[in-house]
């Protein structure tokens, strides 16, 4: 049985990368007395995939991990637990940071969480509280009616052009001041927080702030990412088409067990 772990990373957690975060939950997932599926071969390890990895430095609320357990058919010494069950197994052996929100069974056909990544939504705040993104009100509708949106993006390969437009499904700047957009996430056009950030604040024109956590800095180019906070809301699965888009929350496409 496929079964889908919705979790969220904070507080110190958001320091440890991706590949920790993988050993992490193959240590709980033994220590909760999971009965999770082992690949075959010479070296067996966990059955498991995880959604589109979250940069270090960023808090989430809304990522996802697959993983394959048994059922009760396959072994009758560890008869299956129930969705809620696992849910709170995996929150005791868990750590300060972690938190798993919700466990899903997956239908036999739903392609695994890394594939069926389409979008994901942001919410970008100043860390230090007498700064927020209220300065560009005035700019935004203008910057998101521009035909396009060109930035340069690294690749392992050196560097591209890309047009972020496309990608920019909603952006908008909150009450309390934080920066709120949902992108493309996808393997093909993955939009980071970043691109879309520094695109803006050049757009504005704005070229640098006068001070920041007690120390002032120089004139930047690009929007300094030590002074922001980046938040993962949610992942988001496409159940339309390319065209007209539907997306939902990854977890949707499961059911409780």
């Amino acid at each position: 049985m496929k079964v889908r772990v919705k979790f969220a990373k904070y507080g110190c957690m958001k320091f440890i990368g991706h590949l920790d975060v993988m050993r992490f939950f193959q240590k709980a997932i033994r220590r909760a007395g999971i009965d999770v599926a082992y690949s075959t071969g010479y070296s067996p390890h966990q059955i498991m995939s995880f959604a589109s990895p979250l940069g270090v430095g960023m808090y989430s609320n809304g990522e996802y991990m697959d993983i394959e357990v048994k059922n009760s058919a396959e072994n009758a010494l560890k008869p299956q637990m129930s969705s809620a069950e696992m849910c709170r197994r995996l929150n005791e052996v868990s750590v300060p940071g972690i938190e798993i929100l919700s466990v899903k069974a997956l239908p036999e056909n739903a392609g695994n969480a890394m594939a069926s990544v389409a979008a994901a939504r942001y919410t970008v705040y100043f860390k230090d509280p007498a700064f927020d993104f209220h300065f560009l009100d005035s700019c935004l509708e203008d910057f998101l009616a521009q035909p396009a949106i060109m930035v340069t993006k690294e690749t392992k390969k050196g560097t591209s052009q890309m047009d972020l437009r496309p990608g920019i499904y909603e952006c908008r700047i909150t009450a309390d001041g934080s920066l709120e957009f949902l992108v493309d996430a996808s393997s093909g056009g993955n939009i980071k927080p970043a691109l879309l950030i520094n695109a803006l604040w050049r757009f504005a024109g704005q070229q640098r702030l006068p001070y920041f956590a007690g120390q002032p800095y120089a004139q930047e180019e690009e929007l300094p990412s030590i002074a922001l906070q980046q938040v993962r809301e949610e992942t988001y699965t496409n159940t339309g088409t390319a065209e007209s888009p539907v997306f939902v929350p990854l977890d949707e496409v499961g059911e409780d067990f």
